[in-house]
């Protein structure tokens, strides 16, 4: 359908169109089965496929009833037919929507028709794609349909729907304003220096470097946030054999997902769910036990486990607590960790173990852009947070959800979140990164140079969220991750 967002960036990506794209089609509607199915049709040669295809061009964005028909004039199916003239559809180009009965077969036959007529099968997001080359939305509004499409909860979509809107973009293109004003005073400094103008002084210059820096780190949270709806989280279950880790796994999951046996050893390989956890998609991964073995296969699940450890959001080390009161396991492993992984000891079994009453989780820090404590040094590990349960009764289990809620945050969700993704939250780091080395460079005296390529650098970096220098092979990686007629 047509789509004329309230702000846009109309030109973004216009170095990056070709010359005289090709029609493409798909069906934009999922296959198999039902009531109505639309096969999508854009490009310049849209008139000349519908007049061969349904007789006639219909009116701009009027549905109107039409035979579909095949090469022999016999009738494929009879339908509504919605034309879009360029600019003012969702690509940008000539668009022709065709509203079927939703059979796969038909489905197929009239994408085949417009083959016939010189239309090519759309790569996957190609229409989005169109759609961004030629100004209709920003990377970031581009990248907030798919999220749109792949929401798992109301709080996703409503995200979704805002950076959609603008929403984001609109915030990165103020502070990006904010930091161009900050630039051109530094250069015209440069440039004006053996003239009589009186410039802002270093102490006003931090100043409103300092203001960029908390303009930033606000979306920065909100970004962080929102990558958390769009993206979910990965969550790694580990510890030594039969702590109870996969019953943990299917406590979470709501079902036996995990075969659970007496036996040590039973998991051999890596085990995934997807859960939702407040509206937030949890990816757990259930490993094998960590420990010494000859067996080649437990072997290999071990290696695996440790290779998933090393993408975890958050680990999840389960000790028996009847056996092992003193958590002998996690001291045995912290040192082969990767320095800032977020973890939480789960004592399981507590209720075996008289000593160990079953009680709240510790405070956790919310899960930021970044997973290494605040204020901690390079190289810097977290301390782990303790939460008791047992899995086998389900006693804790709520406490080990809340404490999962703070440490991503959720415990107080934040409204007018907005939809984001994990390469959002790197641009805005390296942004970070950029004004913090030229606070240092103001602080330190160095030359203004320096302080002005510093700023030009994190310009660069923001740019990067909405667009306009985005090179081909990145396109190629975004647009690749949406559905086919989309």
């Amino acid at each position: 359908m047509e789509h004329q967002p309230a702000h846009r960036r109309r030109g973004a990506g216009q170095a990056l169109r070709a010359a005289a794209p090709e029609t493409i089609v798909a069906a934009a509607t999922p296959p198999g089965r039902g009531g109505i199915a639309i096969v999508r049709i854009s490009g310049a040669q849209v008139p000349t496929v519908a007049a061969a295809l349904i007789g006639a061009l219909p009116p701009p964005r009027v549905a109107t009833l039409s035979r579909m028909l095949a090469a022999d004039g016999t009738a494929i199916d009879e339908g509504l037919a919605l034309y879009f003239p360029a600019p003012h559809s969702y690509t940008g180009e000539h668009v022709l929507e065709l509203h079927a009965h939703g059979g796969p077969v038909t489905v197929e036959r009239l994408v085949r028709r417009a083959l016939e007529l010189g239309a090519r099968r759309a790569a996957p997001g190609e229409f989005t794609q169109r759609a961004y080359l030629n100004g209709k939305l920003d990377l970031a509004q581009a990248e907030a349909v798919a999220a749109l499409i792949d929401a798992a909860s109301d709080a996703a979509a409503g995200a979704a729907l805002r950076s959609l809107e603008g929403e984001l973009s609109a915030r990165v293109e103020a502070l990006g304003e904010r930091l161009g004003d900050l630039r051109a005073y530094v250069e015209a400094a440069i440039d004006f220096a053996d003239e009589e103008i009186d410039f802002l002084s270093d102490a006003a210059l931090d100043g409103r470097l300092q203001t960029v820096r908390a303009q930033l780190a606000a979306l920065q949270r909100a970004c962080a946030q929102g990558r958390l709806l769009t993206e979910g989280l990965k969550i790694v279950i580990a510890g030594r054999p039969n702590v109870g880790k996969s019953t943990l796994l299917n406590r979470l999951a709501g079902y036996e997902s995990a075969i659970v046996t007496p036996i040590p050893g039973t998991t051999r390989d890596v085990l995934r769910e997807r859960v939702l956890l407040d509206g937030v998609p949890l990816e757990i991964l259930d490993t094998a036990g960590l420990r010494e073995t000859l067996d080649l296969i437990e072997a290999e699940g071990v290696r695996r486990a440790h290779d998933a450890i090393t993408r975890a959001d958050r680990l999840l080390f389960v000790i028996d607590a009847a056996t092992d009161p003193s958590a002998e396991a996690w001291a045995q492993v912290r040192a082969t960790l990767p320095a800032g992984l977020p973890v939480t000891l789960v004592f399981n079994k507590s209720d075996l173990c008289a000593t160990a009453p079953l009680a709240p989780a510790a405070p956790a820090t919310p899960l930021g852009a970044s997973r290494a404590d605040p204020g901690a040094g390079p190289g810097a590990r977290a301390e782990p947070v303790v939460v008791r349960i047992s899995a086998l009764s389900g006693e804790g289990l709520d406490a080990l959800r809340e404490h999962l809620k703070a440490c991503f945050g959720l415990a107080q969700p934040e409204h007018g979140t907005i939809a984001a993704r994990a390469r959002h939250v790197e641009a805005l780091a390296r942004v970070e990164a950029h004004l913090e080395a030229a606070g240092d460079a103001l602080r330190g005296r160095r030359t203004s140079e320096l302080i002005a390529e510093e700023l030009r650098l994190a310009e660069r970096a923001l740019g990067e969220i909405v667009g306009p220098q985005q090179n081909e092979e990145l396109l190629g990686r975004i647009f690749s991750s949406f559905c086919i007629g989309k």
